[in-house]
């Protein structure tokens, strides 16, 4: 990363996990070098939501939130949220976002104030799902492999453990074979839903190739490591036992 840092580079912005393939980054690492070299370090903390992890407590000036994920979590409101631990960027951004007009709706504020209130248990429930899950999948004949960050074959379950309390609802695989296989597999499942979106109580299961990565070329999503046999999947907080068994008819159809 260092390496990267030109001139003119002004800020370092990180999420971790990433998506889709659930790579962790040491923020405190990543922050103590931005800010030797007099960086901002942003960190996309949508993924784990601040029950699990608090990027600003390892170093990093902001953390920003798809609202419309975890935190709102029921898949109705569209927003964002800015967290800051500096009061004179605070002022800064504070002064662009009432300049550009950039405010939720009463009733949208009311969804996510709602939505707050059982964060902890959604979280919770969305974190033993998929990690049964993914635990389950990874022992699958008809899986390569399987990207979770709370199984201890992942390369930096260490560092996740340090700088988190939990390991989240996201889990991608790979499928065996390529994107026909795929899309037959999406197409058999009943209680998962084909849709981009994440975080929501009910399960969702996307192919970022075809979906949420079809922007970029297809060398583009090869050098990133996107194939056109991963799956990504937000698990919800339905009964494990019947996502899995979904998840096992589906499979037995291709």
């Amino acid at each position: 990363m260092e390496a990267a840092i030109r001139p003119e580079t002004k800020l370092i912005w990180l999420e971790s996990p990433t998506n889709p393939l659930l790579r962790v980054c040491d923020i405190k690492a990543i922050s103590e070098l931005a800010h030797k070299h007099n960086l901002l370090v942003v960190v996309d903390n949508t993924f784990l939501s601040p029950y699990f992890q608090n990027p600003s407590e390892l170093g990093a000036d902001i953390v920003v939130h798809s609202i419309t994920k975890y935190i709102a979590g029921h898949s109705d409101v569209i927003g964002g949220a800015i967290m800051l631990n500096d009061k004179a960027l605070y002022e800064k951004l504070k002064f662009s976002q009432n300049a550009l007009g950039v405010v939720p709706s009463p009733f949208d504020c009311y969804l996510v104030l709602r939505g707050l209130k059982t964060l902890s248990m959604r979280m919770e429930k969305h974190q033993s799902n998929a990690l049964a899950i993914a635990t389950w999948l990874e022992g699958h004949p008809k899986v390569a492999r399987v990207y979770y960050p709370g199984l201890k074959s992942h390369p930096q379950y260490e560092v996740g453990l340090r700088q988190a309390t939990g390991f989240g609802g996201m889990i991608s695989f790979e499928i065996n074979g390529g994107e026909k296989e795929a899309v037959d597999f999406l197409e058999s499942l009943d209680l998962f839903t084909l849709a981009e979106s994440l975080g929501g109580v009910e399960s969702l299961i996307e192919h970022p190739a075809l979906m949420t990565h079809s922007s970029i070329t297809a060398k583009e999503r090869a050098e990133a490591g996107i194939s056109d046999s991963l799956i990504r999947v937000s698990i919800g907080c339905e009964d494990k036992a019947d996502l899995i068994a979904d998840l096992e008819q589906a499979f037995a159809k291709i």
